[in-house]
C-alpha cells in the first residue's frame, strides 16, 4: 500500500463512465496529415504536444466544437447533465470533516458554491440531521476578488493547535499551486504570512516560524520527471530565495519531499526528507544534530505515524531487519521510539500486523492512542484497533458491517475518535462515529440518502482466466431480469496500475443514469493493481504490464462467456492509467468492443517519458530509451497500434488543456491518428480542471453527461 504517495490519483474516479458503438457514427474531419510511422521523428502531430500553442489550441476547439454539437444534441445529454448535478450538488450528501481541536472542518461545494467554502461545526452539531456550519474561507469570494480560478486543494495544519494552516490553491485545477499561510481561528490569510508562488512543491510545518519546502528554486532544482529535488528551511519573514538548503537529491531521481513525524500530542520526533528514487522507491533520510542519517528500512516502505510510543512503517516488499528477523511484504512494524530516536540504524522493529491469504493493508491512521488499520480480504474491507500492551501489540476488530468496502474517513488527535466510511455498489455509503477508547459499537451519523432504484439490481463476484492461467476476478452489477442472452448493454471498467485497488463503491450517478436503463456494470480487479497487496501489483509492472492487457481482455471474454452481453453491447471505460488500459484493450482486441471512453488518458508510450509527469512514472512501465525496455513497451504502445486496415470501435476521448499531469497530447494525438486514418471518434478537451478534467462540479456533470450519451450512443441504440 502506497501511504501518502502522489501517484496518478485524483484522476476519474470510479462513476464515471466509458462507452461508443453502433450508433450514428462520428464524423470525421480532414487532419494535415496520414497516419504517422512509430518513429517520433516522423509523427506529423507532434504539434499536438504543445499545450497552449496557438495550433493546437485551434485544432482542439474545432474537435470540441464537433463533439459538443453532436452529443449535445442528444434529448438525452440535458436529462444526464440535470441528474448528474442533481446528485453531485445535493445538498444531502455526507459532509465528510477533518477533525481539528477547533470543530469539525468540512469543504463544501454545491449550486451556490460553486468553487467551494471551507467550513467548520461542532461534533454535536455534526451529529444531527442538519449541522449549523460556519464559513471560514469562502473560494468563490476570494477568485472574484482575485479574478482567479481557484481550485482549493487541501491544507496543511500546524499541531498541536492546528490555528494556522498551509492552504493549497490551485488555479484551475493544475498539480503546480500556490501556499498561503491562514488563520482558522480568524477566518483571513496571514498578512505577511508564508506565501509560496505557483509550482509543483510539497511543505511540512518544522515550528511556528519554521516550514521545509520543496520547490523550484531555479536551475538544476528540478527532476527529469518535472519535481523538486531539493528541501529548503524557510524562516518566518524570510526571502524565499533566502531559504537555507538541507538536501539535494539528482535529477534522476523522480522528486524528493520534507516530512516531519509528530505523535497525537503535536510533538515533533524527527524531521527529514523522502527521496523518491523511482516511483515506487524513497530513501528516507532523517535530520540529525550528528548530520543527516539514511534509515535502514527498504525503499518500499513508509512512515504511518506515531502512536503509543512506537513509530510505524508499512512494507510494500518482504524484508529481513536482520538475522532471523524478517516481515512479509505489506506488514506492518514499529519501533520503540525513544531507542529509534537514539540510534534509527540499530534500532531494532517488531511486527505489528502481517497479511494472510488473499488480504491487503488498505488503510492506517492514528488516534490519540490508537493505530487504526483497516484491510481487504477478497476485496472486501475490514477495520481493527491496535494499541500496544504491556510489550505487545493487541487488536480489536471494529464491528463494522461485513461484506462492504470500509474506510477511514477521520482520526482524532486529541482524543480516541475515528469516523469510518461503509460502502458497496448498491447500498448508499455510511458515515460511522467510533470511540476507540470505549470500544464500543459503532454509531451511524450519516447516510447518503438513495440516488437510484437498485431494487432490481444484484452484485455478484466471478473470475476470469486470464492468458497465463491466473484467475482474475470481477464484480458485475447488473439486472436482476437481465436475459443473459446477450444483450444487456454493459460498460467494462478497470485500472490495474500503480497499486491502486478498485472496491466496491455507491455507484451514485453510475446508478441513476446507466443501471436504472436496465444496463449492466464490470469492475475488473486487474494485476498491476492493489486488491490482493503488493505483489498483485509487482507481477504486473514493466516487462510485464502486458499482463494487466491480458486480464482485462479476459473479463471482456469473460462477461460475453456468460451471455450477459456481447461485442454489440460492450464498452471499455478508464482513466489515466485506466485510459492506457482501454486503449490497449481496443487496439490489441477491437472485435471485442463497440465502445471505449478514454479518459485523460497515456497513450504514445514511445515518448511517455517526455511529456507532463512522465518521466515519474518509469518505475511501472519501463524506460523507451532503453532498447530492451522500448520492446516491451513497443509491443504495446496503442498510438502506435492504430495503424491502416483496422476497423477499431468509435471512441471518446476527453482531455484537459490544464493537465499538468498525464499531457493532454496523448489524448490529442490518439484522436488525430484515427482521423488521418480515416475512422470515427470522438474528442473533447475541457480548457480548466487538471488531471481530474473538471474544475468544478458543473464541468463534472458535464463530462458524466456526454460520456453517458455517448454510451447510450453506441451500446443502447
Amino acid at each position: 500500500m502506497k501511504l501518502g504517495m502522489y501517484l496518478l490519483a485524483g484522476a476519474i474516479s470510479l462513476g464515471s463512465i466509458g462507452a461508443s458503438s453502433n450508433a450514428q457514427p462520428a464524423s470525421t474531419p480532414a487532419q494535415p496529415a496520414t497516419p504517422a510511422a512509430a518513429a517520433a521523428d516522423e509523427d506529423p502531430f507532434l504539434f499536438l504536444e504543445e499545450i497552449e500553442g496557438e495550433r493546437a489550441l485551434a485544432w482542439a476547439r474545432a474537435e470540441n466544437e464537433r463533439t459538443l454539437g453532436e452529443l449535445q444534441a442528444d434529448p438525452r445529454y440535458q436529462q444526464f447533465y440535470d441528474r448528474a448535478l442533481e446528485i453531485l450538488q445535493a445538498r444531502d450528501r455526507i459532509p465528510f470533516v477533518a477533525i481539528r481541536p477547533s470543530g469539525l472542518y468540512n469543504f463544501w461545494q454545491d449550486q451556490d458554491h460553486v468553487r467551494g467554502i471551507l467550513r467548520r461545526t461542532t461534533l454535536a452539531s455534526y451529529r444531527t440531521e442538519n449541522p449549523q456550519w460556519e464559513t471560514v474561507l469562502d473560494v468563490d469570494a476570494l477568485a472574484t476578488a482575485e479574478n482567479a480560478n481557484w481550485v482549493y486543494q487541501g491544507m496543511s495544519c500546524l499541531p498541536p493547535a492546528q490555528r494556522r494552516c498551509l492552504v493549497t490553491l490551485s488555479n484551475g485545477g493544475r498539480d503546480a499551486n500556490f501556499v498561503r499561510e491562514f488563520d482558522l481561528a480568524e477566518g483571513r490569510f496571514v498578512a505577511g504570512g508564508f506565501s509560496l508562488p505557483e509550482g509543483k512543491q510539497n511543505v511540512a510545518w518544522v515550528d511556528e516560524n519554521t516550514i521545509l519546502v520543496a520547490r523550484d528554486f531555479g536551475e538544476g532544482t528540478m527532476s527529469t520527471s518535472g519535481y523538486p529535488i531539493t528541501v529548503r528551511r524557510l524562516s518566518r519573514g524570510q526571502a524565499l530565495d533566502q531559504a537555507q538548503e538541507v538536501f539535494r537529491g539528482t535529477q534522476q531521481d523522480v522528486r524528493v519531499f520534507p516530512f516531519v513525524l509528530r505523535d497525537a500530542r503535536g510533538r515533533a520526533h524527527a524531521s527529514g526528507v523522502g527521496r523518491a528514487v523511482s516511483f515506487f522507491e524513497n530513501e528516507w533520510t532523517i535530520f540529525t544534530p550528528r548530520g543527516n542519517v539514511v534509515l535502514p528500512i527498504p525503499r518500499k516502505a513508509s512512515p504511518v505515524g506515531i502512536v503509543d510510543g512506537r513509530v510505524l512503517f508499512s512494507l510494500d516488499e518482504p524484508w529481513e531487519a536482520a538475522p532471523g528477523l524478517s516481515f512479509a511484504t505489506d506488514s506492518v512494524v514499529s519501533y520503540d521510539l525513544n531507542r529509534w530516536k537514539r540510534d534509527p540504524v540499530r534500532a531494532r522493529p517488531s511486527l505489528v500486523w502481517a497479511p494472510g491469504p488473499r488480504q491487503t493493508l488498505s488503510g492506517a491512521a492514528t488516534t490519540r492512542n490508537t493505530l487504526l488499520l483497516t484491510s481487504l480480504d477478497n476485496v472486501r474491507g475490514r477495520a481493527f484497533t491496535y494499541n500496544y500492551v504491556r510489550g505487545a501489540w493487541r487488536s480489536t476488530p471494529v464491528p463494522l458491517p461485513q461484506n462492504a468496502t470500509v474506510g477511514i474517513a477521520a482520526a482524532s488527535d486529541e482524543n480516541d475518535l475515528a469516523m469510518f466510511t461503509v460502502t458497496d455498489f448498491l447500498d448508499p455509503t455510511s458515515l460511522y462515529l467510533y470511540d476507540a477508547a470505549r470500544a464500543a459499537a459503532p454509531e451511524r451519523i450519516k447516510t447518503t440518502p438513495p440516488r437510484f432504484n437498485a431494487a432490481g439490481h444484484m452484485v455478484e463476484q466471478f473470475e476470469a482466466t486470464s492468458r497465463d492461467g491466473t484467475k482474475i476476478p470481477y464484480f458485475v452489477i447488473r439486472p436482476r431480469n437481465a436475459p443473459m442472452d446477450g444483450s444487456t448493454p454493459t460498460l467494462l471498467y478497470g485500472y490495474g496500475g500503480f497499486q491502486s485497488a478498485l472496491t466496491p463503491g455507491y455507484l451514485g450517478t453510475t446508478g441513476r443514469l446507466w443501471l436504472e436503463g436496465g444496463n449492466a456494470w464490470v469492475v475488473a480487479n486487474l494485476r498491476g493493481g492493489g486488491e490482493f497487496g503488493p505483489e498483485w501489483h509487482q507481477t504486473a509492472q514493466r516487462a510485464n504490464k502486458q499482463r494487466t492487457w491480458d486480464d482485462y481482455i479476459a473479463v471482456a471474454e469473460d462477461v460475453i462467456a456468460r451471455r450477459l452481453t456481447s461485442p454489440r453491447r460492450l464498452g471499455v471505460v478508464g482513466g489515466s492509467q485506466g485510459g492506457l488500459l482501454v486503449g490497449t484493450a481496443i487496439t490489441q482486441r477491437p472485435e471485442l468492443f463497440n465502445a471505449a471512453i478514454i479518459q485523460v488518458p497515456l497513450f504514445d508510450m514511445m515518448r511517455y517519458h517526455l511529456l507532463g509527469a512522465g518521466a515519474s512514472w518509469i518505475g511501472e512501465y519501463g524506460d523507451p530509451r532503453i532498447a530492451e525496455q522500448r520492446a516491451w513497451i513497443s509491443g504495446y504502445s496503442p498510438y502506435q497500434r492504430l495503424t491502416p486496415g483496422r476497423t477499431y470501435p468509435t471512441p471518446f476521448i476527453h482531455t484537459s488543456t490544464a493537465d499538468d499531469r498525464v499531457h493532454p497530447g496523448h489524448g490529442r494525438k490518439a484522436a488525430a491518428r484515427l482521423a488521418a486514418l480515416g475512422q470515427p471518434y470522438y474528442y473533447y478537451e475541457n480548457m480548466q480542471g487538471g488531471h481530474s478534467a473538471a474544475a468544478n462540479l458543473q464541468e463534472t456533470a458535464r463530462r458524466l453527461a456526454l460520456e453517458y450519451t455517448y454510451a447510450s450512443k453506441r451500446l443502447v441504440d
